[in-house]
């Protein structure tokens, strides 16, 4: 039977920055995936905050080397009213820049460069059971393509296996998010005409309707992913009979990129992906601990997914290490509270989008220079800097805000 330090699930960049950071320590690490690389997957646009484990991870430079699309902001439309926060304005110390990156390059260059530091990554492995001894310790059963089974021992687990919720489905740690199901139509386009109305040095999400949203991810190859999100009826009465038919419709039925995409070609024909959300009592456990979107996943609005993935695999990796040194790690305290924290965040943006709140707070007129740079450090993924008032007051501020300003509108009026 192998022996391992640490057993990563999955070599997304959840599992890889948390595998470099164990490996860095002196320890012996083993990733195993489910799927071979590279692979498809979306959550295409960085935030600058997840610079800070990227490079701790060491994974910078090889990253630097693919010449990926550089982000410096984004980039809210609405019916021709446009609202852009640059991260160097923000009001969080910290990286003001990130990247835009096709997920199955940037997944791979993380992965072959963590194999480069010494760490062992099998693909197309998949997990089937787990025993969990009263140390922690613990024997994986893994099976690879072929069908052939065999066993890991490890004194840790960090799950990282994103959609594929390894230990909570295996565990039956599994709950309910308490966002609304959403549904998302994407493609990537050969962009000709991107210069017509768009930088592409930053994401726009453009407004197509309460509760619908479009994203335009350029890429630096020419490339731009283009996606609609919305409630599952939205999608329903698209008219269409194809995934390619409705995709089109939609792009014709929205004025802002109606004319740049028209007869657009397309690099794969339109996927759908839906009911996202999901999210676990626990991040942790005897022997284990929970990283990136294994612990929840929102949604796609402002690019959450990576960010979250990395933060949370960068402090999960530093207290393994100080797990396997022999020092007490208060888990609840010292990671579950803290990622909560930032999701609990985030959630609070994503639900005012969808509710509007946030249609009247970014288009609206003479906006406060400070609150535009605080909110703009959310944007950039500082929801842990508790300085900013628009990250300590999530769950009120924003309404209230929105009030502030209708109620400023009115008078103005």
């Amino acid at each position: 039977m192998e022996q391992v330090d640490v057993l990563v699930i999955g070599a997304g960049p959840s599992g890889t920055v948390a595998a470099s950071i164990v490996h860095q320590a002196g320890y012996k690490v083993k990733i195993v995936e489910k799927l071979q690389f590279p692979r498809f997957v979306i959550g295409e646009s960085l935030l600058p905050r997840c610079m800070e484990a990227l490079e701790e991870a060491k994974f910078l430079d090889a990253i630097k080397k693919q010449g990926y699309q550089e982000k410096y902001g984004a980039k809210f439309e609405k019916k021709g009213k446009i609202c852009d926060y640059a991260f160097a304005n923000k009001f969080s110390e910290g990286w003001s820049w990130t990247w835009q990156v096709p997920r199955a390059s940037f997944d791979k260059v993380l992965a072959d460069t963590v194999a480069e530091m010494g760490v062992e990554v099998v693909y197309e492995t998949t997990v089937t059971a787990i025993t969990f001894n009263t140390d922690g310790s613990s024997v994986t059963t893994i099976e690879d393509k072929n069908g052939v089974e065999s066993k890991i021992a490890a004194r840790f687990i960090i799950d990282g296996s994103g959609y594929g919720r390894v230990i909570p489905k295996l565990f039956n740690l599994e709950k309910q998010s308490n966002l609304p199901p959403r549904k998302a139509l994407f493609a990537h386009t050969v962009d000709k005409k991107r210069s017509m109305d768009d930088e592409p040095n930053r994401i726009t999400i453009v407004v197509h309707e309460k509760g619908v949203w479009i994203w335009i991810i350029p890429f630096s190859d020419g490339i731009t992913s283009l996606g609609y999100v919305g409630d599952v009826e939205f999608f329903e009465r698209t008219p269409g009979t194809t995934p390619e038919e409705q995709y089109r419709n939609l792009i014709a039925s929205q004025p802002y990129i109606a004319e740049r995409m028209k007869d657009v070609e397309l690099v794969f024909e339109p996927r759908t992906l839906q009911a996202w959300s999901a999210t676990t009592d626990k991040f942790y456990g005897d022997g284990f601990v929970l990283t990136g979107n294994v612990t929840e996943f929102l949604d796609p609005v402002f690019s959450s997914g990576v960010t979250l993935a990395t933060v949370s695999s960068q402090l999960a990796g530093k207290l393994v290490v100080r797990k396997l040194k022999g020092e007490a790690v208060d888990w609840n305290a010292e990671y579950m509270d803290i990622m909560t924290r930032g999701v609990d965040v985030f959630r609070s943006y994503v639900m005012a989008w969808y509710e509007g709140t946030l249609d009247t707070i970014f288009f609206a007129d003479n906006q406060d220079p400070l609150v535009n740079r605080q909110i703009c450090s959310v944007l950039a993924g500082y929801v842990w800097d508790l300085e900013n008032p628009y990250v300590k007051n999530h769950k009120t501020i924003l309404k209230k805000l929105a009030r502030t300003i209708e109620l400023r509108d009115m008078i103005e009026d």
